[in-house]
Order: C-alpha cells, then structure tokens, then sequence
C-alpha cells in the first residue's frame, strides 16, 4: 500500500470515528472535533505525499494547506476551514484549555466533510483506487 493510500485510510477513519462519536451519548465533543482536525491534517498530508513531499510534523493545516495549494491552488477555497480545525489539534485533549459547543462540533465536522470532498483530494482518491485496482489485477493473474 502507498503511503499515500494509508493517510486516505487513516483520514477515513477519524472522520468514520466522529461520526460515530456524534451519535454516542454522552457525546465527546471535545474528541469528535479532535478527529476532525486529525482528519483534514492527514488528507492534507497524503496530498503532499502524493506529490512527493514529505509532510512536516506539525498540525498547523492552515500552512498545511498552503503547502498544497502550491501544487494546486484549489486548495486555497478552504483555508477558513483549515484554520477553523486547527485548533481542534491539541487544545481539546487537555482540561480546560477549551470548552467545545454543540456549535463548534457541527462546524468542525462539516468543514472536515468540505475539506475531504475538495476536487484534488477526490481526483487523488480515484487515481489511488484505480492504481490499486490494477494491481489486484496484475497479481490475480
């Protein structure tokens, strides 16, 4: 599996994972938001991957997102978003550092959704499937 694949797949699962947690009671906004931030960071991350770049070890998406929109400047549509996650990053995993609102849990989770369905990481997405595809064929042969 690619690198690449595996960010996709890690991205997956936090946003499957705040889905989830929304509809537990009680419910964890301050982890559910958590996961957002995690999730548009590893998309942004296996986006640079793809093109070649190492990720640098931060949780800064706004720069994150600059970083991509270098590559592609449809990144640039959701820079608010990113700069909306990021502090869902580490603050939230601490006592009193913020106080997450019902409010703050639906934005987070739908600018995650916007941030996953931006057009290159979905063309990235397709091209990934489609290299993988080919080689379940190759190896079924």
């Amino acid at each position: 599996m690619e690198i690449e694949t595996e960010w996709f797949y890690l991205a997956d699962a936090d946003i499957d994972s705040a889905k989830l947690l929304k509809e537990m009671r009680p419910q964890y906004r301050e982890i559910i938001c958590y996961h957002c931030e995690q999730a548009a960071e590893k998309y942004l991350k296996g986006f640079l991957q793809a093109h070649e770049i190492m990720p640098p070890q931060i949780h800064a998406l706004v720069k994150l997102c600059a970083m991509c929109a270098e590559i592609d400047d449809r990144f640039n549509n959701i820079t608010n978003e990113c700069g909306y996650l990021t502090q869902f990053g580490t603050q939230p995993r601490y006592p009193q550092e913020i106080h997450v609102t019902e409010y703050n849990m639906t934005k987070a989770l739908t600018d995650t959704e916007t941030v996953s369905r931006l057009e290159p990481l979905l063309e990235l997405r397709k091209k990934l499937v489609e290299v993988q595809n080919g080689e379940r064929n190759v190896e079924n042969k």
